[in-house]
């Protein structure tokens, strides 16, 4: 269930009451390998490095606050991912966590097909190269100039996501003289163990079109009547940042049902399946996510057994990780500016970014991790509260976190686990410019995003 808002954040200025503070780490200077990105390691002197470069040297080229993103890392994700799954089913990046031309090129190159959900997203996917057969096309509103632009560029899939777009779809795609493939979205009213925010599957939310009361059987019917239109599969997607896959058991019976009934009315087994996305990773050390490989063998299993049920040949499987992937491929670099002890309370920690670089934790109270990275310390933990320098006070970066107790203005500190959903939630909230994204990899650092300037926000300002 989740927790009532402050309108200033969520759980904004809570105290925790006294012998119920979370416990220091042993080492606040250890760096856990679920938590940071593959190459990230700490020096005999303490500073923190990155594909070989040192945090010290990326900031002094680059300043802060700073998105570094580890290109090595990233890209064997996406190679576990491709493994684990195998020639005969497809993963599908999903582009609304971190989509920019570098990550499209690194994706084909790594043999990975990719999701987008806007027009913008398909935009970057065709200018950077991406096979158009090799897009999947989501959203719940797509506009009529984005569904021509999908059908015209030949995207292999688009995802229908209500009854008036199985009629927008079949009109542009007639009118274009081609033939459509589609799926259909179906809510099965499971809701994974989540935030109320990012539960997807449940009925009572924007996206699909729902099993209860035949809606999708009914959905089914239309899309096999349209000459312009391919039913190709389900789709089904029950949440996102999901430990274990017993949601998916529920929800792959409930599509597999439906499969049965589009044989028995129909006489057509439809050849795929796709089961969404939604997979979590380690934002803290209490996280335990788990590998593409046992998620793959998992996901097998449930799907087999269903259709085998059913009397069903089992269909091409597909996948859609995106935080999965990228996620813990980078972190964000911040700068100190100030320190402000409360006393019997915590330590305010302030940085120099804040709720427009990351704007999770006042969205969905998500928890991060944080590091001193540019030297080591000896001094004892203090409890802080990491907080940007936005004129907000739920403008929170990390909760409820423990440093040395020496963290002094200037120092860099590091919060890791943001390459999902930080970058492409940022936000010009105050007028701050949104930070750059930096891709390391075997001692070489390059931009791939910029970082944005006053200037750019004034060329928008037309006045």
């Amino acid at each position: 269930m989740s927790r009532s808002a402050h309108p200033a954040g969520p759980r904004h200025a809570d105290v925790l009451p006294e012998g119920h503070l979370p416990a220091p780490p042993a080492d606040l200077g250890a760096l856990d390998p679920k938590v940071w990105a593959r190459t990230v390691a700490r020096g005999e002197d303490g500073v923190v490095s990155v594909g070989g470069l040192e945090v010290t040297r990326l900031a002094e080229e680059f300043g802060t606050p700073a998105y570094i993103l580890d290109e090595s890392d990233f890209r064997a994700r996406c190679r576990a991912w491709a493994e684990a799954f195998g020639p005969d089913a497809d993963v599908f990046y999903a582009g609304k966590a971190f989509l920019s031309r570098a990550v499209v090129r690194w994706l084909h190159e790594e043999g990975l097909s990719l999701d987008v959900c806007s027009g913008g997203e398909l935009a970057t996917a065709l200018d950077a190269g991406m096979p158009a057969e090799r897009i999947a096309y989501h959203g719940n509103n797509k506009s009529p100039e984005e569904i021509e632009r999908a059908i015209r560029a030949g995207v292999g899939r688009i995802v229908i996501d209500s009854f008036q777009e199985i009629v927008r779809v079949a009109h542009v795609a007639r009118g274009l003289g081609r033939r459509q493939r589609v799926l259909v979205r179906v809510t099965v009213g499971v809701e994974a163990h989540t935030h109320e925010f990012i539960a997807t599957a449940h009925e009572d939310q924007k996206f699909g079109i729902p099993l209860a009361g035949g809606q999708a059987a009914e959905a089914v019917r239309r899309v096999l009547g349209l000459d312009a239109l391919e039913l190709v599969g389900l789709h089904s997607h029950i949440g996102s940042q999901i430990f274990d896959t017993s949601g998916f058991e529920v929800a792959a019976h409930r599509v597999v049902g439906l499969l049965r009934e589009i044989r028995d009315e129909h006489g057509v087994e439809l050849p795929e399946i796709d089961l969404g996305g939604g997979l979590g990773i380690a934002y803290t050390s209490a996280d335990d996510p788990r590998d593409p490989h046992h998620i793959a063998k998992a996901l097998r299993e449930i799907v087999t057994r269903e259709c085998e049920s059913a009397g069903l040949r089992v269909p091409r499987l597909a996948v859609e990780p995106g935080r999965a992937i990228v996620g813990p491929t980078a972190f964000t670099l911040y700068e100190v500016g100030t320190v402000k002890p409360l006393a019997g309370l915590r330590t305010y920690v302030s940085v120099d970014g804040g709720m427009s670089d990351n704007i999770r934790t006042a969205l969905y109270d998500a928890e991060y991790s944080v590091a001193l990275v540019s030297r080591d310390s000896a001094a004892a933990p203090m409890l802080c509260r990491v907080v940007g320098k936005h004129c907000e006070s739920g403008d929170i970066v990390v909760r409820d976190a423990f440093l040395p107790a020496d963290v002094a203005p200037g120092d860099l500190i590091a919060v890791p686990a943001t390459g999902a959903y930080c970058r492409s939630m940022a936000s010009n909230y105050n007028h701050v410019p949104r930070p750059p994204v930096v891709a390391v990899a075997e001692g070489a650092a390059r931009v791939i995003v910029r970082r944005e300037t006053e200037e750019d926000l004034l060329r928008l300002d037309v006045g």
